[in-house]
């Protein structure tokens, strides 16, 4: 019974740890745009959207999979008590796994959904343009604000 409350404790604190990563922002850049030239504009924002951006499932479920995997086999070798607990332990440990990873990949997809907002945003030239992103700076329809592209990416860096 202790085992199956040990592992039970360290797989509430995996998924609390996997549900608390925080997503990408507009003041998040990858690495490979450190140093990197971008292209400036200027533009006013004529309206914002909020919006809802779907989660992902980049590990599909790898994590839960093994959590459950981990905890299946536990329990059945505890339930086998000695006598064919090899058999329940691998029994327990498939379903669990599959368990696992059906409940990992659930907790992943919300883990990671987010809101931001789209902006439409008249640029100096008279060009209107969508960008989506967060809004940590707190942007509103009539700002003034730059644009920064780099590699395609385009942000709503600043108010000027």
């Amino acid at each position: 019974m202790k085992k199956i409350l040990c592992v039970l404790c360290m797989t509430t604190a995996l998924l609390g740890v996997t549900a608390c990563g925080i997503g990408d922002t507009n003041t998040t850049y990858d690495r490979y745009e450190i140093g990197r030239q971008g292209r400036t504009s200027t533009g006013r924002i004529i309206s914002m959207t909020q919006i809802e951006i779907a989660g992902s499932n980049e590990t599909g479920g790898l994590l839960g999979a093994g959590v459950g995997g981990a905890l299946g086999g536990v329990g059945g070798s505890t339930l086998g008590g000695g006598k064919g607990s090899t058999l329940f332990a691998i029994g327990g440990a498939a379903l669990g796994a599959l368990a696992g990873a059906a409940i990992g990949s659930a907790t992943e997809q919300a883990a990671t959904r987010d809101l931001a907002y789209e902006f439409m945003v008249q640029k100096a030239n008279g060009q209107v343009i969508s960008v989506v992103q967060t809004n940590e700076l707190g942007l509103r329809p009539g700002d003034n604000v730059v644009l920064v592209e780099i590699d395609g990416t385009t942000r709503i860096r600043s108010k000027y």
